[in-house]
């Protein structure tokens, strides 16, 4: 047996995916398995991500926690849950190799500091990068190799989808040990190199309904998610003459999704924006309404988010009557606005091709898809619409933007009386890859103490 080492320290970072089929609601609550499957869209850690590290040694007393430099509690049941699964695994692997070359004993106690470079608890899927994270340092720091999406779906459901980069897709599955409730890669994150990804920060505060409780709820009252077999009986209008039987099914679940996922896929596949667009911007709709059908409500969006809706729609609506080919029909229908815009008015057209997309996940930043070469024009509509109040030179982060000039056609049509400071900053990216390995040790979080090295 090789000699155990007295500490061993490893950094990874982990991404932020934004789901595009959304996931809301489980079927078991201790396996994290999900009431149907969903897809998402890696985003490149140049710009957001987590960065974890974990160390072991026969020195530590105890387990310990830090988050964002401030002590956590290390005993949360599903952080333990990673850690018991990675070191079963480990523990496996070792029972059948006689020599061990990294051996580390699993006996040891663990430190984990990780760092958001973004709004924990808005939002921004802070928790699918953080486990991702987490699962990606033990697994480096246990010599575990292999699927390893299953481990990271015990600490949160969509971190599972960040373990791989690109388009990912989380599969229901129908174990019911979970074994087949694993993320798959739809297309690597070189697929698209055209799209692009604008975050729209609105709030970095927490939101009030955590994920987890919301979807409970959402589960257990919503007709629109999902009908328990409670619900199961006859129903209609006797009076009438009419009668019926509502069946336990989950409507958006197992209806709606499944037939969703087939053709976001092929439009992934096609690299067809109309499609994706439309669909992305549907199935957060729908989302968002199956929180409203929640008792009591669920609101994640607030009127900010609103008003960045319906931008959306105006400029879309704006470039689909001004791209009309000759001696075509305008295919919105609708007049060229002469008067001031209203924030929250929406053109009515389920036609217009978008050139923008939004999504909301369970948080009220936006976040925004588009393709490279409508970038520059859409960041100077929102910058237009909510000046920065004090931040100028840091509205826009992330890759560059270059400047775009608006016609006053499309400022008429599209840019509503303008909210100062509305929105704190933009952020934007692309798709990117996977976890990834820090082999640079002066980037670990923590010491050669196993303590960190910037605290809060």
């Amino acid at each position: 047996m090789a000699e155990e080492r007295a500490l061993a320290t490893v950094t990874c970072t982990a991404p932020v995916n934004i789901a595009v089929i959304k996931y809301w609601g489980k079927r078991d609550d201790d396996l994290i398995l999900p009431i149907n499957s969903s897809l998402s869209v890696t985003l490149h850690q140049d710009q957001l991500k987590t960065t974890t590290t974990a160390a072991a040694s026969r020195d530590f007393l105890e387990d310990r926690l830090w988050l964002n430099g401030e002590e956590a509690d290390v005993g949360h049941p599903r952080l333990q849950a990673c850690l018991r699964e990675v070191r079963r695994l480990a523990r496996k692997r070792r029972g059948g190799s006689a020599e061990d070359a990294v051996a580390l004993s699993l006996s040891y106690k663990i430190h984990i500091a990780t760092e958001n470079n973004f709004p924990t608890a808005a939002g921004l899927a802070s928790s699918a990068a953080g486990y991702a994270c987490l699962v990606s340092a033990l697994a480096r720091l246990y010599g575990v190799e292999g699927e390893l999406s299953e481990v990271a779906r015990r600490g949160s459901g969509s971190a599972c989808r960040s373990m791989l980069g690109g388009f990912v897709q989380w599969q229901r599955g129908e174990r019911p040990d979970g074994r087949d409730s694993l993320a798959h890669q739809v297309a690597p994150e070189t697929h698209w190199p055209e799209l692009r990804v604008l975050v729209l920060v609105v709030s970095g505060e927490k939101k009030q309904v955590g994920s987890t409780v919301g979807m409970q709820t959402s589960v257990d009252t919503s007709p629109l998610l999902k009908r328990s077999p409670k619900g199961c009986g006859a129903v209609g209008v006797p009076e009438l003459g009419v009668t019926a039987t509502r069946l336990p099914r989950q409507h958006r679940a197992e209806v709606v999704v499944p037939e969703r996922l087939a053709l976001m896929i092929r439009h992934i596949r096609e690299r067809d924006f109309e499609g994706f667009g439309q669909l992305t911007m549907q199935d957060s709709n729908q989302f968002h309404a199956t929180c409203l059908d929640t008792f009591p409500p669920i609101f994640y969006l607030n009127d900010l988010s609103r008003h960045i809706i319906a931008l959306a729609h105006r400029f879309n609506a704006h470039h689909g009557r001004t791209k009309v080919p000759a001696g075509r029909a305008d295919p919105t229908g609708l007049p060229v606005c002469r008067g001031a815009v209203v924030p929250h008015q929406i053109p009515v057209s389920p036609s217009i091709p978008p050139q923008v997309a939004y999504t909301f996940d369970a948080g009220p930043n936006a976040v925004i898809f588009t393709l490279a070469d409508t970038v520059a024009e859409f960041v100077e509509v929102v910058r237009r619409s909510f000046p920065p109040a004090a931040n100028g030179d840091q509205f826009v982060r992330g890759l560059p933007v270059g400047s775009a000039s608006l016609p006053q056609e499309l400022l008429a049509a599209v840019v509503p009386e303008p909210v100062p400071g509305a929105i704190r900053y933009i952020l934007h990216t692309k798709p990117g890859p996977g976890p990834q390995l820090v082999d640079d040790p002066s980037q670990h979080l923590l010491g050669a103490d196993g303590l960190p090295r910037r605290c809060a």
